[in-house]
């Protein structure tokens, strides 16, 4: 079952021809918001504060539009639909509850906070998309990060690594679509918990 929030119902989304997709006379979207994966604490935790900076991305996806790419038509966006906020935004909301459930850092903050951190988390958000290889397919969501993780009083940087996640939607529908972002997107933070509790086996260092 997807965990999606749908915060606002106008609009219809139809993925079956261009036209439909990427041209709409609604002027009120619908809106989405994907639920962030919350696993269960998997060690001890560090008395170290994370701050998580919010992503940074091309124009082209620092948007609260979702991105389609078709063929033969190149980069768009989908019309009728929108994200609750820009990508940038709900990925750091996402990446700050997860890693606090996670419970290796104490406290998890988004960047900037008044709350002195020891370490920071950077990340690029480097694709975050639909696309579809043919006409008449249906589309897979591609999510790719890249994060490094530094330790603030030195500078130094403890790790770097991608993380992504990819999945296909089960049809052309809006909920599949939606679906889809959920699972991608959900894979490709697991892989940032997963690692960033494997970069600081002890005290951070």
């Amino acid at each position: 079952m997807t965990r999606l929030v749908l915060l606002v119902s106008a609009a219809c989304l139809c993925v079956g021809c261009a036209g439909s997709v990427l041209t709409s006379k609604n002027e009120a979207p619908e809106v989405f918001r994907l639920a962030t994966p919350l696993g269960t604490p998997a060690g001890p935790s560090l008395p170290l504060a994370l701050s998580v900076a919010q992503p940074r991305a091309s124009s082209a996806l620092d948007t609260n539009r979702i991105a389609v790419v078709k063929p033969g038509l190149g980069f768009d966006y989908y019309a009728g639909v929108r994200w609750a906020e820009t990508a940038p935004q709900m990925l750091q909301q996402m990446l700050v509850k997860s890693l606090a459930a996670d419970g290796r850092f104490a406290p998890v903050l988004a960047a900037p906070s008044r709350v002195p951190a020891d370490l920071l988390l950077e990340v690029e958000l480097r694709a975050f998309e639909s696309i579809y290889r043919g006409q008449d397919e249906s589309p897979y969501v591609n999510v790719e990060l890249q994060v490094v993780l530094l330790e603030l009083k030195s500078g130094h940087r403890l790790v770097s690594f991608p993380a992504r996640g990819q999945a296909m939607a089960a049809d052309s529908g809006r909920a599949s679509l939606i679906a889809a972002f959920d699972e991608a997107t959900s894979t490709a933070i697991a892989t940032v918990v997963t690692g960033l509790r494997a970069a600081t086996p002890g005290n951070g260092s």
